[in-house]
């Protein structure tokens, strides 16, 4: 998927300048212990379903439709994992960005696992135990959406 316009006309005002966006990450786990992951067309890398919100749009909503976007699975959330600050990052051409990542664990509802958009090369569901190569961000992520706890977690002045 191209780069959203809101983003595109910000750039234009600030030009490769620090950009703080609100992105968004999902695991989606199904009843035979697999969850969904995407081969990332820019890297080739394996991954979870990611995205940006888009202005007005309201964050578990926007999940849902990356998941459709990019899978063509239709899902639904189940709780929020976490909210983070990821560390600041920079594009070849220069863009620098920093996102705040909501990410939400959720459950399938139907469609079938395939690529939907350029953004991807391969989707498919990976059993819990064969895992492709992940970071480490990923992996804490999976583990947050198995773990029995309800509460997302976030940083505090005391942590």
């Amino acid at each position: 998927m191209p780069t959203p316009k809101f983003i595109l006309d910000l750039r234009e005002k600030i030009g490769h300048d620090l950009l703080w966006l609100t992105g968004l990450s999902a695991v989606v786990l199904n009843d035979q212990d697999e969850v969904l992951l995407v081969k990332r067309a820019d890297n080739g890398r394996w991954s979870l379903i990611g995205g940006i919100l888009e202005p007005g749009e309201e964050p578990a909503v926007a999940v849902v439709r990356e998941i459709q976007e990019e899978t063509a699975v239709e899902a639904r959330v189940d709780r929020l994992l976490s909210i983070e600050a990821t560390p600041p990052a920079a594009y070849p051409n220069g863009d620098r960005v920093q996102f705040l990542d909501l990410c939400f664990s959720c459950r399938p509802l139907g469609g079938e696992a395939r690529v939907n958009d350029d953004e991807s090369t391969d989707v498919r569901w990976w059993p819990l135990d064969a895992l492709p190569d992940l970071t480490d961000g990923e992996h804490l992520r999976l583990r947050r959406a198995l773990s029995p706890a309800d509460q997302p977690v976030y940083v505090t002045a005391a942590d």
